[in-house]
């Protein structure tokens, strides 16, 4: 069983569309935080 998950586990770490994209959501997430004024004090 552990070692199942484990194999799965890595298969996913492994994985560059998975990373790829996992970046391009957390790229999405802090444009949006940015873009709506929430994570700065600075004006554009």
């Amino acid at each position: 069983m552990t070692r199942r998950i484990s194999k799965f586990k890595r298969f996913v770490m492994m994985n560059p569309i998975i990373q790829f994209f996992k970046f391009i959501y957390l790229s999405i997430k802090v444009l949006v935080i940015v873009a709506g004024g929430h994570g700065g004090t600075r004006n554009a």
